[in-house]
Order: structure tokens, then C-alpha cells, then sequence
């Protein structure tokens, strides 16, 4: 054998291995082991059924049962998420075949895996009056959990809106009437002139304050569900509270929005139980958490409702914000 060809002990050397090694330190199972932060590109199916590209940020993790192991292959994780998620579409039948290709590849070491992707969904959405459409994005949030033979998969998704407060609205209509006795007076008074006097800054001389609003709705969703309801589910929640906030935006779409924010006055309580009744008759749905945050105009401080379907052993009635974990 040549000198080249040679083995030398350096080259045959084999590569350490500390995690198949005895565990020294302290001993006990632990609840979730595993990574967050990591990118992987994904495929989104749309409302038009186009898949399309965006980049999730995952966590992945399994438990650890047995007190003796070092730790768990996090390689594995990231394998298991490289050739089954990476550049998939993303479907609750893939979510299901990952955590449980994270169990099947821990043997002994687990028996629980969670999956979490975060990303941006993007959608054209029409405008209200006119023929524009203008692309809109909503935050989501995927998790998939695997216990045993049991499996969760749930939504999260954050829709902008508009709300308008109604004591505000009461106060400005006060203000309006009595502007109108001021310049009238208790005689009778000529349509075109009240109509024309309407139309100036004296006329109204006071508007109720709104605010840029957020819905966040959690939902665990009812098994063998084929896609991901996000188009429906956002559809749902705009549908029920009337002002989603607009992209494309003409004249016409403007006055359109004034006027359904008139006519959709709503304290915070009063959007959180809009979305309670909209996601309880959702067949497609398990169980719901709901948080509407009202960004206040008058206040430096938010107006926060939070609302669960209270199902037995469903979610809580936590206030926590999930979406900036």
C-alpha cells in the first residue's frame, strides 16, 4: 500500500460521540427538548388553490423520558423538517407525518413532539366598493402536537380592523345637535339650507374617535381536515366584525369604509363577542380563543377582551398575547 493510500491513525479515527455516553450530572425526564428559530421555506395553498412560497420560522421539539439519556438527536429534528416540511405544501397530512417521524426517530428517548411554523400569509383582498384588490398580510401561526395516538393541530391567525368607539359617537352626535339649534334656532328650517349647512366644518363639528384594532383567534381545528382553513378563517372574522382595514383604497371605498364604521360602532367587549358567536357556529372548529385589542386613540393604554369557547378541557381563559411569543 502506498504512502498516500496509507491509514493513518488520524484518518480512522473514529468521530466522538459524548451523547451515547454515560450520563454524569443530574438525572430526570424533561418536558420538551429541541430548537426554535429555525428557517425553512414552505408552500401555502391561497384562495385560488396557487401554492405559494414563504418562509415559516419553526420550532421543533420532542420530550425526554428516559432520566438516564444525555439529550435527544436534534439533527434528526432538522432532518425530519429538511425532507418532509422543506418546500412542501403545508397541510395538516405533512404536519402529522413530522412530529411523528420526530418520535419514530427518538425510539425509547420520546413519546411527544410539537411542531410550530410562524409565517406571513399574504392575499389579495377586493376593495369594498370599487374594483381594486391590494395584497393584505396576516401573521399565522401552525402548531401540530403529537401525544401518543392523539393529535392537535391548531391556528392562529391576527386580522387587522377598524373600530370606532360608541360613547365616542354618542358624545360627537350631542355636539352636532346642538350646533344645528345654535344656527337654526326651534323655527322651521329649509331642507337645501340644513342640507348645505351639513356639509361644512360647522356642521359636523365633532367625530368619534377609532382606532387600528387587532383580532387574534386561536382555533383547534376538528380532525381529518384535509387543507388549512386560513382564507376561511380569516374570511370569518372580517366578515363578522365589518371594518377590516383596506389595501387598495379609491374615494368611493373611503366613504364606504366611514360609513360601515358608523354603522359597526364597537367597545372592545362588543368585537370579542362578535367573533364568539362567528367562530362558535364554525363546524370545522374544536375549540376557539379569541383576543381583541383595541390600539386606543384617546388613551395612551389598549382596550383588551378575550373570550374561550369553554369547551372541558379546552383552552383557558388566559389574556397572554400568543402571537409575540
Amino acid at each position: 500500500m502506498s504512502a498516500t493510500n496509507a491509514c493513518t491513525d488520524l484518518s480512522c479515527s473514529v468521530l466522538p460521540d459524548i451523547a451515547s455516553q454515560p450520563h454524569a450530572g443530574p438525572k430526570g425526564s424533561l418536558n420538551w427538548v429541541g430548537m426554535s428559530a429555525i428557517e425553512i421555506p414552505v408552500l401555502v395553498l391561497n384562495s385560488t388553490g396557487e401554492k405559494i412560497q414563504t418562509l415559516a420560522r419553526v420550532q421543533a421539539y420532542v420530550n425526554l423520558i428516559d432520566p438516564n439519556s444525555k439529550g435527544i438527536h436534534m439533527s434528526r429534528l432538522y432532518l425530519a423538517l429538511d425532507n418532509l416540511l422543506s418546500m412542501h405544501e403545508l397541510t395538516p397530512e405533512i404536519l402529522r407525518k413530522t412530529v411523528t417521524q420526530f418520535i419514530e426517530s427518538h425510539g425509547s428517548l420520546s413519546n411527544s413532539a410539537y411542531l410550530e411554523c410562524r409565517f406571513n400569509y399574504f392575499e389579495k383582498r377586493s376593495s369594498l366598493v370599487s374594483d381594486n384588490r391590494g395584497w393584505k398580510n396576516y401573521p399565522v401561526r401552525v402548531a401540530a402536537t403529537l401525544r401518543g395516538q392523539q393529535f392537535d393541530l391548531e391556528v392562529q391567525v391576527e386580522v387587522p380592523y377598524s373600530s370606532t368607539c360608541p360613547c365616542s359617537a354618542a358624545l360627537a352626535r350631542q355636539l352636532i345637535q346642538e350646533g344645528f339649534r345654535d344656527q337654526f334656532g326651534e323655527g322651521l328650517v329649509n331642507a337645501s339650507t340644513v342640507y348645505a349647512w351639513l356639509g361644512t366644518t360647522q356642521g359636523i363639528s365633532a367625530t368619534p374617535h377609532s382606532q387600528r384594532s387587532m383580532a387574534q383567534v386561536k382555533v383547534k381545528l376538528a380532525e381529518k381536515i384535509r387543507n388549512l382553513p386560513l382564507t376561511s378563517l380569516i374570511d370569518r372574522i372580517e366578515n363578522a366584525l365589518q371594518t377590516p382595514v383596506q389595501a387598495a383604497v379609491k374615494r368611493e371605498d373611503e366613504q364606504e369604509f366611514a360609513r360601515l364604521n358608523a354603522a359597526n360602532l364597537m367597545f372592545c367587549e362588543d368585537a370579542a363577542r362578535r367573533l364568539k358567536l362567528a367562530m362558535s357556529e364554525d363546524i370545522s372548529v374544536r375549540d376557539f380563543w379569541i383576543r381583541v385589542n383595541h390600539l386606543e386613540s384617546l388613551h395612551a393604554h389598549d382596550a383588551v377582551s378575550v373570550a374561550v369557547k369553554g369547551v372541558d378541557g379546552g383552552y383557558q381563559d388566559d389574556p397572554h398575547d400568543y402571537m409575540s411569543c
